[in-house]
């Protein structure tokens, strides 16, 4: 039993792990400096978290959600808002967050339906990671770029709207490709309750917003992040996910430490010296250890930081652990439909491959 329970935590935490060796291991070559955390990243992920989390908490994605699926007469009408509430969604509450939110509802829906939920939950993990692209806030590796280069929130938008706008018509094409039938359905109702304690969770959302664009300072809002949570729901203090911020920690002591290797900084400065390799090894390396990780490596040999931007949200395609918010999805099917692992992971890798063709060189010849 016990041995079970470690095996899960590895299966479960294997990036907070590796993470964490690569950070022991340099730090026995190199010695680690506080001034390697970015403080202000974990703070910022922090309040972000809270939010998210209270907004979830009181149900007000899902009342969204349901509220419009209500009016959909057809498979495609179905389609068009289960995708593309994740697609927005990811904008501002994250792409894992989007997920986790709105896959059960597409299982849900498609089981009252009498549908098969698997191209849509695959469209959606495509409209989670695109969507998620255009803001700071979306996934944690916007928010890091965001902050470590010091972007102004108008060259930020500027480089990630052409892709923003290149997903939608992708995903639009790959929803009306699909056959169209009536359905008749009827999906639960959700009552918004503590209506007072959502408008302070609002309220609170619009300040973190306003920090992460460098209008209040982020120190502020996350004293008043505080504040909220001790005085009207202590339990948000266990949604936040510990070990991601745990994870970014150990990544920024592992690339601290290797950034202050001669050889080893010389040999990657030399690989990413221009837009073109910065985009396409962002995209290659997002494949192979997943797109926040390849963001934090990366940006520290490089001064590409649109391309960096472009190339691991595009990276977010691709493998099963090219972002890691795509494993949500895959984990929510398989554990509700048994003995689809095989059929969701070929759909998955079919449609993520064609995103990668079809977007890759549409972008570097508009953008890079």
């Amino acid at each position: 039993m016990k041995n079970n329970k470690i095996i899960i935590f590895f299966k479960k935490e294997c990036v907070l792990i590796i993470a964490t060796l690569l950070a022991l291991i340099t730090s026995l070559i190199s010695m680690p400096k506080l001034e390697y955390i970015d403080f202000k990243v974990l703070i910022l992920l922090f309040n972000l978290m809270v939010i998210v989390a209270a907004l979830n908490k009181f149900k007000v994605l899902d009342k969204i959600a349901i509220t419009l699926l209500e009016k959909c007469t057809t498979s495609r009408k179905v389609n068009l808002v289960l995708v593309f509430i994740t697609f927005f969604s990811a904008m501002f509450v994250t792409n894992d967050v989007a997920l986790i939110t709105f896959v059960p509802l597409t299982i849900i829906t498609s089981k009252k339906a009498n549908i098969n939920a698997l191209k849509t939950i695959v469209f959606q993990t495509l409209g989670a990671n695109l969507g998620s692209a255009l803001t700071p806030m979306g996934n944690p590796q916007n928010l890091f770029i965001y902050s470590f280069y010091n972007m102004n929130i108008i060259s930020f938008l500027k480089s990630t709207f052409p892709l923003i706008l290149i997903g939608l018509v992708f995903l639009s094409i790959l929803i009306f490709k699909e056959k169209d039938f009536k359905l008749n359905f009827n999906v639960e109702k959700i009552e918004i309750k503590d209506k007072n304690k959502i408008f302070l969770v609002v309220a609170l959302f619009f300040l973190v917003i306003l920090s992460v664009f460098k209008i209040i300072d982020y120190k502020i809002t996350f004293i008043l992040t505080i504040i909220f949570v001790v005085f009207l729901d202590k339990s948000l203090f266990k949604k936040v996910d510990y070990s991601l911020l745990l994870t970014f920690v150990a990544f920024f002591i592992f690339i601290g430490n290797i950034s202050s290797m001669e050889e080893v900084k010389i040999f990657m400065e030399n690989l990413f010296n221009s837009s073109k390799s910065t985009y396409f090894y962002s995209i290659l390396s997002s494949q192979i250890i997943s797109n926040v990780p390849a963001t934090m490596l990366i940006s520290n040999f490089t001064n590409y930081s649109k391309e960096l931007l472009l190339g691991v949200n595009i990276g977010g395609m691709g493998t099963l652990i090219a972002s890691l918010a795509s494993l949500i999805s895959y984990k929510l099917y398989v554990k509700e439909v048994k003995n689809e692992n095989n059929n969701y992971i070929k759909v998955f890798t079919l449609y993520n491959l064609l995103g990668l063709i079809v977007i890759i060189p549409i972008i570097y010849f508009l953008c890079i």
